[in-house]
């Protein structure tokens, strides 16, 4: 039973530059660079014939236009209790509508609809006891994040093992998009 998600590769160029922002914060795990992504809608562990059913809807999306990324700042999930270091991405309407469209096909070929708000990200490091104060102190120390840019040509549907998150990720069907 395959686990899969949406999503958008990272080009080698910007997954050296964000690498460079690992080390130093108690309690992290740092995310392997090969496997940074953008995830556009987390699918689950499916059947097969789900599986061949979801890549089919998706090639139905390759008509939507590429578009650039632009990466502006470290970010964190869980609060208080933080549980993600993350690089976060610029408003970005194209990306929005790509998502949004990956809802709708999904949930057209039967899959629930996703409950988490969509927050555009690429994960930097899982972290396990590490405080808010920690966390604080990292991106405070971090230096000013420089923008990355990158265009995005095309999304794929990846598949991962069942393990506690961060990769290895393979990628099974690529979709292009319109120039």
């Amino acid at each position: 039973m395959p686990r899969l998600f949406t999503g958008l590769e990272v080009p080698t160029d910007v997954a050296f530059a964000l690498s460079l922002k690992r080390g130093g914060l108690h309690g992290a795990r740092w995310i392997d660079t090969e496997n940074y992504h953008i995830t556009l809608r987390f699918i689950g562990d499916v059947d097969n014939h789900t599986a061949d059913e979801v890549a089919d809807s998706l090639d139905r999306l390759s008509n939507s236009l590429a578009f650039s990324v632009r990466l502006t700042h470290l970010g964190v999930f869980g609060g208080d209790k933080p549980r993600a270091l993350y690089a976060g991405i610029e408003p970005n309407e194209s990306l929005a509508r790509l998502q949004a469209a990956h809802e709708r096909m999904l949930q057209k070929a039967g899959l629930e609809p996703e409950r988490r708000k969509f927050v555009p990200h690429v994960t930097l490091a899982r972290l396990r006891g590490t405080s808010a104060f920690d966390i604080a102190a990292y991106i405070a120390n971090a230096g000013q994040f420089m923008p990355l840019n990158f265009e995005v040509g095309r999304f794929v549907l990846f598949s991962s093992k069942d393990s506690v998150g961060g990769g290895p990720y393979v990628v099974e069907q690529d979709y292009p998009l319109a120039a």
